[in-house]
């Protein structure tokens, strides 16, 4: 049994100097959020924002605002403000589209740069929407084009054969928040001359990421987990510098030529990373997505991960003690190689993730038996921790997950 008591846990919450980090969200009271690996929360500076944009410039300049309010610049300047979080340089990342078109962007550039190999490789675990991308690009191209798929990183020697273009991996499981080491990864890649597209939607804002120093080649991410940027926010993408003029995206757009108020007939691409832009700007989401990023831009990454580690390992201590005895296995990493979540699988996690949420205290489930619990250091506590484990515990006793509303099943779980 843990010898920790809900007032040590306070006294935690006391010292921490990420406590006022928390100030500047809208959390709704009584609710305990350990979600934000889904959904970031609410930024107070983002209703604002969004509030002048859409009453002053878009309702009073009108037009005029692409220039007077510099919404032209949006996705370069909400990149250049993300880069930080990456470990990338302000010219290397852009900010544009969702993860999922990204990732076809990104992939076709990939078999592009390397003509004479056929093969993406990848994990069966991925994200699904990774996958799929990968499935119809290959199957788009045919001529030989394939998407080889291991178990794991333990496979990863064996796979990177002389016919593999580029290794599209997750940075951090979005099952079991499991971490890749992506220097070690991105050279094996390299050393069988393949190129590495990492996927950084439960990395970017959650742990110290270092795109250069890994001599990553390219990335992408989502703005609506631990970036806080609003449901839907727009992706970002990364390519390194020194790829960066050899790339022909794709998806040609206008937003991504050199001139594009010429209206040239003929596509010309952009010089740098502006060109693998593609449409127009969606100005109110990129809007929502800067002020989250400008809420952020003074966090100690290193304070963060210190934090998020510490709240993991809390959590574990605090279920396996309270809750033995009721079948939950953890799933995730006990040790650092943990991203910012800890999962717990059990037979029954859907009703019983439900009816936490009944009680107030917000994860999600994946499945087929996966309970998922986000910690975003930047507004959960320590007492957070031990309330959450608090109602499971009661839940548990109680048996009163086995009802029939907690079974039933929405659309998005």
């Amino acid at each position: 049994m843990t010898t920790l008591t809900r007032d040590d846990l306070l006294e935690r919450d006391s010292n921490d100097p990420l406590a006022r980090m928390r100030e500047r969200f809208d959390l709704p009271d009584g609710i305990i959020y350990l979600d934000g690996n889904s959904l970031g929360a609410l930024p107070h500076i983002t209703k604002d924002r969004i509030r002048q944009l859409i009453e002053d410039q878009w309702g009073l300049d009108l037009i005029k605002s692409w220039n007077a309010h510099d919404w032209y610049h949006m996705p370069r300047r909400c990149g250049a403000k993300l880069a930080p979080f990456i470990g990338a340089k302000p010219t290397e990342v852009v900010c544009a589209d969702s993860t999922s078109v990204n990732l076809f962007k990104l992939l076709a550039a990939a078999l592009a740069e390397r003509p004479d190999r056929k093969v993406i490789v990848s994990e069966k675990g991925n994200f699904p929407t990774d996958l799929y991308i990968a499935q119809g690009l290959t199957g788009m191209l045919g001529r030989g084009h394939e998407l080889r798929l291991i178990e794991r990183d333990a496979e990863l020697d064996g796979a990177i054969r002389d016919d593999v273009a580029v290794v599209m991996l997750t940075h951090i499981d979005y099952r079991s928040g499991r971490m890749h080491d992506m220097a070690a990864v991105t050279r094996k890649a390299h050393e069988a001359g393949a190129l590495v597209l990492w996927d950084l939607a439960h990395s970017a804002g959650a742990v110290p990421v270092d795109l250069n120093g890994a001599d990553a080649d390219l990335a992408v991410g989502c703005g609506y987990k631990y970036l806080n940027g609003g449901p839907g926010a727009p992706a970002f993408l990364y390519i390194a510098e020194r790829l960066q003029d050899s790339i022909r995206p794709p998806l040609s757009g206008w937003m991504g030529h050199a001139e594009p108020f010429e209206f040239d007939w003929t596509y010309a691409p952009a010089e740098g990373i502006a060109r693998n832009l593609c449409g127009t700007p969606p100005v109110l989401s990129l809007a929502a997505f800067e002020a989250s990023l400008d809420t952020m831009a003074d966090l100690d990454m290193a304070a963060v991960r210190a934090k998020s580690l510490a709240l993991g390992d809390l959590f574990i201590e605090l279920v396996e003690s309270r809750c033995a005895g009721h079948g939950f296995a953890l799933v995730s990493p006990r040790d650092a190689t943990r991203g910012s979540q800890v999962s717990f699988a059990h037979p029954d996690g859907f009703p019983i993730m439900q009816a936490l949420i009944a009680g107030h205290v917000i994860g999600d489930f994946r499945m087929p038996d996966i309970l998922r619990f986000g910690f975003t250091p930047l507004y959960t506590r320590y007492v957070d921790v031990w309330d959450a484990v608090d109602v499971l515990a009661q839940i548990m006793e109680s048996g009163r997950w086995d009802q029939p509303r907690f079974h039933a099943r929405g659309a998005v779980t």
